[in-house]
C-alpha cells in the first residue's frame, strides 16, 4: 500500500493518514471488501505510532468508509448509508461556500475550483 505522509506537515499524521486512504477509495485503489493492513503492520510500515494509525482506522469507520470486522481487520465499506453520506457531503460543501462567499469567491469560481479538482484525480 502507497501512503505517503509528511513529517514535516503541519497536518495531524492520523488525518494525513485518513485523507490518503480516502484518496485511496477515491481513486480505486482500494475497493469495497479490501481490508487495510493491521495497525501493527501499517505502523510499521510508515514509521509511526500505532495509536495514530488507530486514530486514523476510528475516524475512519465513524465516517462510513471502513467497517471492523473482528476477525479480517479494518475494511473498506462505503456503500453503505449513502443518504447519511450525503449529508455530510452537503454539511461540509456549505460551510466552504458559506466561506467562499465571505471570501468574495464566485459561484463561477467555486464551480471551476471543483471541476479542477475533478480533473485532477482523472474523474
Amino acid at each position: 500500500m502507497l501512503i505517503e505522509i509528511d513529517f514535516n506537515s503541519d497536518e495531524a499524521l492520523y488525518l494525513q493518514l485518513r485523507n490518503q486512504i480516502i484518496l485511496g477509495i477515491a481513486t480505486n485503489t482500494f475497493h469495497e471488501g479490501d481490508v487495510l493492513p493491521s495497525v501493527r503492520t501499517l505502523a510499521d510500515e510508515i514509521g509511526i505510532n500505532m495509536h495514530t494509525v488507530n486514530k486514523a482506522y476510528s475516524v475512519l469507520r465513524s465516517e462510513g468508509y471502513v467497517k471492523v470486522d473482528r476477525r479480517r481487520g479494518a475494511v473498506i465499506s462505503v456503500s453503505e448509508a449513502k443518504e447519511e453520506h450525503l449529508r455530510q457531503i452537503r454539511n461540509i460543501l456549505s460551510s466552504t461556500v458559506l466561506e467562499a462567499v465571505c471570501r468574495n469567491v464566485s459561484k463561477e469560481e467555486l464551480h471551476k475550483m471543483i471541476d479542477d479538482i475533478y480533473k485532477e484525480y482523472g474523474f
